[in-house]
C-alpha cells in the first residue's frame, strides 16, 4: 500500500490537478493534501477528487505539514509513502514501477527518479552534501566565478544514467519505505522550509540506501522561489544556519566521507 502527501499554499488548481492526474495508480490508498493556506477553492476541489483527504492547517511549514501525513500513513500501516510537490507530474504507471523495484530491493529506504524541467533539460536533484562555502557562493555570486566547484557539487559531469546511492535528494519527489521513515522520525520541524529534504535524506542514508533511479523520469516545474522573493531568501538563510549548526560548519566528517564515496562510485561507473 502507498500513501502520498502534497503540501499546498495558495496553489493553483490547474497545477494541483495536473499533479493528481499522475496519481491514479490503484496501489495508492490515500492522497493527503495538507493546505497551509486553508483556501476554500482548494478544499472544494479536493472534495471532488477520489482518494484525497483534505487537511487544512495554519502555515506550519513544509516538513511539519508533511509529518502530519506521514503519521497518518504509518498509522494506516502503509508500506511506502511519497512526499510530492504539486508542481511535479509523470506517467501514472511510474508509481507501480517504483513500488516493484522497492519490493525487490529491501535495502533501499528512499528513492528519487530522474527529473527534468518541462523543456526536457536535466534537473540536478541529487548532489554532493553542501559545504557552507558552496551555499554562500551559489546564493550570492555569479556561477562563472566558481564554475568548477559548482559543477562538482551538482554532479554535472556524471551522465545520470545509472543508479547511485547518494545522501542528497531534493524534496520534489521522495519515495520512502515507511519502516525506515518511522525509525528516523520524519522531517525535522525546526526547518520551516528549505534544506529539510537534505537533512532527512542524510538521516535515512544512515539506515538504508537513498537511491537515484534513472529508469523512471518525472517532470518538475521548479520555480526557485527563494531567488525571487526576499522573505523566502531570509527563510532559506535561516534554514542553512539550522542545517550547519546541526551537521557541522567547517568540520563534518560524515559529509567528507559520503561525498568521497559518491565521487568514487561515479568514477567507477
Amino acid at each position: 500500500m502507498i500513501t502520498v502527501s502534497i503540501v499546498t499554499f495558495h496553489t493553483a488548481i490547474e497545477e494541483l490537478q495536473k499533479c493528481l492526474q499522475s496519481l491514479t495508480s490503484s496501489h495508492i490508498e490515500c492522497i493527503f493534501i495538507i493546505d497551509n493556506s486553508q483556501e476554500d477553492y482548494i478544499r472544494t476541489f479536493c472534495a471532488t477528487q477520489p482518494k484525497v483527504e483534505y487537511i487544512p492547517q495554519d502555515n506550519i511549514g513544509y516538513g511539519a505539514a508533511h509529518n502530519i501525513a506521514i503519521a497518518k500513513s504509518i498509522a494506516r500501516h502503509a508500506t511506502y509513502h511519497l512526499v510530492l510537490n504539486s508542481d511535479v507530474y509523470f506517467a501514472p504507471d511510474s508509481i507501480n514501477t517504483i513500488e516493484s523495484y522497492m519490493d525487490e530491493h529491501p535495502d533501499v529506504g528512499q528513492l528519487i527518479p530522474n527529473t527534468i524541467y518541462p523543456n526536457g533539460q536535466l534537473q540536478h536533484v541529487v548532489r554532493l552534501l553542501p559545504t557552507p562555502a558552496i551555499q554562500i557562493l551559489r546564493r550570492f555570486l555569479p556561477k562563472t566565478w566558481f564554475q568548477k566547484q559548482n559543477n562538482q557539487f551538482l554532479l554535472r559531469d556524471w551522465k545520470h544514467d545509472k543508479p547511485l546511492n547518494v545522501p542528497f535528494h531534493m524534496g520534489c519527489f521522495m519515495f520512502f519505505r515507511n519502516t525506515i521513515l518511522q525509525e528516523v522520525g520524519g522531517f525535522d520541524e525546526r526547518f520551516f522550509m528549505y534544506m529539510e529534504d537534505i537533512d532527512l535524506t542524510r538521516r535515512v542514508h544512515r539506515k538504508a540506501k537513498t537511491l537515484f533511479w534513472p529508469a523512471i523520469t518525472i517532470v518538475h516545474n521548479h520555480q526557485r522561489a527563494s531567488y525571487k522573493n526576499r522573505r523566502l531568501l531570509k527563510i532559506h538563510i535561516q534554514s542553512a544556519i539550522h542545517y550547519f549548526n546541526k551537521w557541522g560548519w567547517l568540520v563534518d566528517k560524515e559529509r567528507t566521507k559520503w561525498n568521497q564515496m559518491v565521487m568514487k562510485e561515479i568514477n567507477k561507473q
